[in-house]
């Protein structure tokens, strides 16, 4: 039952059946609520352009122990609904813990799963819960996917109450990326409701039921663009409020007030941040809100990250401080000195002994000669030796004398060092058409070491063998000399290679090649620093890497050859 919480696949329907299991107020992973005995995510409000097909016949009927494909054990069933039925199972082969989709092979709907599973499957994409397998057997399909013990339901999360507005802000960025990445491969969601976002223990948010979960419900939308960028906006509004931003009440929050339309953010809560705010009701916006500074509404994820990568970075919050307490004397580091004298006994018996003067025993005194006769002798040997060396540097041939003979008129000035460099903007190079990560270019000189910019992972390396390489044009906002570069990159290993080039423009024209190159070398480590051999004059400069190390996977990026930049700092 443990692991129940929060793996399985957001497959509840809105009809309001009874679930199995109903021993506890919490939503399930499948987004039951298993008291009330109906969806979780309560109403998903029916768009425009958006159709649900008819419910069909029951879900087949099987039990716990049966196996699939002589691999696949049902052990729990989480979900029967809507002529379909969600597992929590195990597979046998790799011994871990995976959910299932069932349905019978004559369901109206079964070629439609069948078609999005797999296409959910060929994203890849780690930020989204992974379809692992998708089969027709034995009169039955099912679909196999990943089981997240450790990941919590954001309407568990929102159920706490708001989040803060980094977490927001991670919130909506990270959503509105992947989905961006999704629609541009051609796949919609449809179904993005708080059931559907896992909060991992790291602190990242994966998406479940990509294509999946409309699929099973014979949800079809002629805007999906809009469908889902209205999805992510009504998250982010529950995550600054916990209300929901329609007139009925859903996935455990309550509704706005009937009849008053949309309300802002900071309306319904003080204290919303304002910037955050904004950008749910740009998102909202499809539906006939206004945006509370007259910019223009996000239509697609893409616009959504877009808006989000300009605004300003919300940084998480300081740790509280708590102050040690006062330091206190034990008893025995008091001493008999340190107690209060004998309640009763004579003045004379309650004073406590005083102790005698230090150093004043014979061996003291001793002692006390000892001491200072080093200190007088060290003395002595000092002063000696630097009278030597006055003696010896006032000699003809040494000293001021000679520095001042060999000193020519040209040295009286030290060499002037290279000052900072300040960077007024970047863009990435992409000769090929094909950027790597160009909404967070930003990031690698916002002076936040925390934050970078990173390359995709390629399967060959260390060379970039399928491109050129991979780069960023810095502006310096005028002509200047540059003489160095500092990089601090984020993954170390064998091996990384960079150069500058000086160019034309942000986005130059000629290859490579052809440019005048600055400097350049090859390393292992994260924290490098490219010497012009002399300054070259120059508004924009190219960072261009050509070999990436090895790294694994982190932050939805799986392992292969790549590497990340977290700031750049130019000098001349």
């Amino acid at each position: 039952m443990a692991e129940r919480s929060t793996a399985a696949v957001d497959v509840a329907d809105n009809s309001g059946d009874q679930p199995l299991t109903a021993d506890a107020v919490k939503a399930t992973a499948d987004g039951v609520d298993t008291q009330h005995g109906q969806a979780s995510d309560g109403s998903m409000p029916e768009k425009d352009g958006e159709r649900r097909s008819a419910a069909p016949a029951a879900a087949p009927e099987l039990h716990s122990g049966h196996k699939l494909a002589r691999r696949y054990r049902l052990e729990e069933c989480v979900t029967r609904l809507d002529g379909f039925s969600s597992w929590r199972a195990m597979d046998e082969k790799l011994r871990r813990a995976v959910g299932v989709h069932l349905l019978p092979a004559d369901h109206p709907r079964a070629r439609t799963v069948l078609a999005a599973a797999r296409s959910s499957a060929l994203l890849g994409d780690p930020r989204f819960v992974q379809v692992l397998d998708a089969v027709e057997e034995n009169d039955l399909v099912y679909v196999v996917h990943e089981w997240l013990p450790d990941a919590t339901e954001l309407t568990s999360v929102l159920a706490a109450g708001t989040l803060e507005p980094h977490e927001a802000y991670q919130l909506v960025s990270q959503v509105s990326q992947a989905m961006a990445a999704a629609h541009r491969e051609g796949l919609a969601h449809l179904r993005l409701t708080p059931s559907a976002i896992l909060r991992t223990s790291s602190g990242q948010y994966r998406i479940r039921g990509l294509a999946v979960n409309a699929a099973l419900r014979g949800i079809t939308s002629d805007t999906p663009h809009r469908a889902d960028t209205e999805a992510i906006g009504a998250l982010l509004y529950a995550a600054l409020t916990q209300r929901w931003p329609y007139e009925n009440d859903a996935y455990g929050l309550r509704g706005l007030p009937k009849g008053v339309g949309l309300l802002a953010p900071d309306q319904v809560r003080a204290g919303v941040h304002r910037a955050l705010g904004e950008l749910a009701m740009r998102a909202l916006a499809n539906d006939g809100a206004t945006a509370s500074r007259q910019e223009p509404a996000c239509t697609t994820p893409e616009e959504l990250a877009k808006a989000v990568a300009a605004m300003p970075r919300i940084r998480p919050p300081e740790p509280a401080f708590t102050a040690p307490p006062e330091y206190q004397h034990t008893t025995y580091q008091q001493g008999t000195y340190g107690r209060p004298a004998p309640v009763g006994l004579p003045t004379a018996q309650a004073v406590a002994p005083v102790p005698p003067p230090p150093l004043q025993s014979r061996t003291g005194r001793v002692l006390k000669w000892g001491v200072a006769a080093l200190l007088i002798a060290a003395l002595g040997l000092g002063s000696w030796q630097l009278a030597d060396k006055l003696l010896e540097y006032r000699k003809p041939g040494n000293g001021e004398n000679t520095q001042n003979q060999q000193q020519g008129p040209n040295d009286t000035t030290a060499k002037k060092e290279p000052a900072p460099l300040s960077i007024k903007g970047a863009e990435e190079y992409a000769p090929d058409g094909t950027p790597q990560n160009t909404a967070n270019v930003s990031k690698t000189y916002d002076g936040d070491a925390a934050s970078y910019w990173r390359t995709k992972s390629f399967d060959d390396g260390p060379e970039v063998k399928i491109k050129a390489g991979v780069g960023i044009v810095y502006d310096l906002g005028s002509e200047q000399e540059v003489s160095e570069a500092s990089i601090a990159l984020k993954y170390p290993g064998d091996r990384t290679t960079l150069t500058l080039y000086a160019t034309d423009s942000l986005d130059p024209k000629g290859k490579v090649g052809s440019m005048k190159k600055i400097a350049g070398l090859t390393t292992k480590d994260t924290s490098v620093r490219l010497t012009a051999e002399k300054p070259v004059k120059a508004r924009y400069v190219l960072l261009w890497i050509t070999a990436m190390p090895h790294a694994g996977y982190d932050d939805f990026s799986k392992p292969g050859y790549k590497q990340g930049i977290t700031d750049v700092k130019f000098k001349g």
